[in-house]
């Protein structure tokens, strides 16, 4: 464990969510003989898609997302928060329209916590009814799709289509799922997948990167959290991990101070699995600030 007198660093490779941010909450209050301290270091730019935008407020306006029989759409979906504030730019600027924008009665399906704390962040009367904070990820969030919608439009002997808000980059898990041909005609679902925002690797993230690395040089140890696939190889790059010839992660010396690796789920630990053969120290189990501070902590018990 740490000592009060020494923080170990930890490297958040994200963009410090306003007003506040849970994990540097969480990772900035000493705790059971832990003490961190937390430093952001963005790696992902987003910017919304035209496109996606314009087909999806086209969508709202016409109220093609409702539980009618004729809309297009039954419900949404959505496993990012930046789909969310998507979400929310049309909300604000749909603003004036009686009962705008008209999601009264659908499903809004979230993947996690954070989603869904920022779903509920938009302001509606009466709020939006929203599902699947406890799965936690794509896999069960889809399983659990399939028996509530199921539920939800259960007089229905075709089930409505989904829509799915997403970005450039994303896993196809749910609309597999979701519509997979072994499915009987009754449970299976549609989804069409808008692409409203795009992301990727800063051009200052290498720089920032190796900044903070130079910063804490001096320290025993420290902690990099990724969120994301992007941004994966520069990170190993800047911790000099990735032999240039295969792309592959190359044994890692006993380098001073130690640099440990935690993913905030599955999603990244096997993505960094499968594209560079390295496995982090840490997989967090839930998605949540708690519990990246419970794995990371763990692991530092069994160190001494």
């Amino acid at each position: 464990m740490a000592s009060s007198s020494e923080k170990v660093p930890v490297f958040l490779l994200k963009t410090k969510s306003t007003p506040t941010d849970a994990y540097e909450d969480i990772f900035s209050t000493p705790r059971d003989s832990f003490n961190f301290e937390s430093a952001f270091v963005p790696v992902l730019q987003h910017k919304f898609e035209d496109d996606g935008m314009q087909q999806f407020a086209k969508l709202l306006q016409e109220r093609q997302i409702s539980n009618s029989s004729d809309s297009a759409y039954g419900g949404l979906i959505f496993t990012s928060q930046r789909a969310v504030e998507a979400f929310a730019k049309l909300v604000e600027e749909g603003k004036g329209h009686d009962k705008w924008p008209h999601l009264q009665g659908i499903p809004i399906y979230s993947v996690g916590p954070a989603t869904t704390r920022a779903l509920k962040a938009i302001p509606q009367t009466p709020p939006l009814q929203i599902f699947g904070e406890h799965t936690g990820n794509g896999d069960a969030l889809a399983q659990f799709i399939l028996d509530h919608y199921g539920e939800w439009y259960r007089e229905r002997p075709t089930k409505p289509p989904l829509l799915f808000l997403v970005g450039e980059q994303r896993r196809d898990i749910i609309p597999k799922t979701l519509m997979d041909k072994n499915l009987p005609d009754g449970r299976r679902i549609q989804v069409t997948e808008t692409v409203v925002y795009g992301t990727g690797v800063m051009e200052s993230f290498a720089g920032d990167f190796a900044e903070v690395l130079q910063e804490t040089a001096d320290r025993k140890s420290r902690w990099v959290v990724v969120f994301s696939p992007t941004g994966c190889d520069s990170m190993l790059k800047g911790l000099g991990m990735l032999d240039d010839e295969t792309g592959k992660v190359v044994k890692r010396p006993q380098e001073q101070p130690k640099t440990y690796i935690a993913t905030i789920g599955p999603t990244t630990r096997n993505y960094l699995k499968r594209t560079f053969d390295f496995e982090p120290e840490v997989c967090s189990e839930k998605p949540s600030p708690e519990g990246v501070w419970q794995g990371i902590t763990e692991f530092m018990k069994g160190l001494t």
